[in-house]
């Protein structure tokens, strides 16, 4: 890289920080701004770089989570060279607090639960929707956001298969169900209703878990949310019953049309 373009990538990139509670087992990560957007990095540990298993790893994670798409999971936008730094994965700026850092310090509140109970359960299925190997779940990879406490998911996927094992999918309904637990523990909750999922979540015979997010998330769902959608739906079922017998031949004739017949006077 000439002189003009390293000044020209410094330039771009501006206010680099180290973030050490962030780092993962292989990458340091960062945040920065970028023509005076922040963002975040990520880049393999300084005694990782230049060995080529490495440097591949990074570059597949980058290609398996580009296309990722999802309001739960941290979005890749790009894989670049920042000056310092080396190659990087680029991601959106997610400013907030792990799940890990609230728990420690007190902090995990009936709203937290809530969101691991829908916006967690909906990324974990969209993970394995799209058949993707990645680190256990765990507490340090859930994000809430400072503003409004959305939850983020990071370190999502360093590979793709062409499909999800039984074993995987056990795998990862045990650590949803330890997550859960942590967090029910940190916020003093009283629910045995979500204890008791979270237990069988964890139960350590395989075949004793839920079997899928599916039956995990009407596990999760509240009783009286279930007697609703079953009102619903045998409101339907009676609905579509009445009207295929409507017009079936077995419907009853018309009033009007006998009345009418019984009305006519012989001329």
């Amino acid at each position: 890289m000439d002189n003009t373009t390293l000044s020209a990538s410094s330039s771009k990139w501006t206010e680099i920080e180290h973030l050490p509670e962030w780092d993962e087992e292989f990458y340091h990560v960062y945040t920065a701004k970028k023509h005076g957007k922040w963002l975040m990095l990520k880049t393999l540990r300084p005694e990782l770089k230049g060995q080529e298993k490495f440097d591949r790893m990074i570059e597949k994670e980058f290609e398996v989570r580009y296309n990722l798409a999802h309001p739960h999971i941290i979005m890749i936008n790009d894989f670049e060279e920042v000056p310092g730094l080396g190659m990087c994965i680029i991601t959106d700026d997610v400013y907030g607090d792990s799940l890990a850092k609230l728990i420690r310090e007190g902090k995990v509140t009936e709203d937290h639960l809530f969101k691991i109970q829908h916006q967690l359960l909906d990324a974990l299925d969209y993970i394995q929707a799209k058949h993707l190997e990645h680190h256990p779940l765990s507490t340090s990879r859930i994000i809430f956001t400072e503003n409004i406490g959305n939850l983020k998911l990071i370190d999502v996927g360093f590979d793709q298969n062409t499909h999800i094992t039984p074993k995987d999918v056990s795998e990862d309904i045990k650590n949803y169900g330890e997550v859960l637990m942590a967090a029910l523990d940190a916020a003093g909750s009283t629910n045995q209703r979500l204890r008791r999922v979270a237990e069988k979540c964890m139960n350590p015979d395989p075949a004793r878990r839920y079997q899928d997010v599916n039956a995990l998330r009407l596990a999760l769902a509240d009783r009286k949310t279930n007697n609703i959608y079953l009102a619903i739906i045998a409101f339907l079922v009676a609905m579509i019953a009445l009207l295929l017998w409507l017009n079936s031949p077995y419907r009853p004739e018309p009033l009007h049309s006998s009345q009418s017949t019984e009305c006519v006077a012989p001329k």
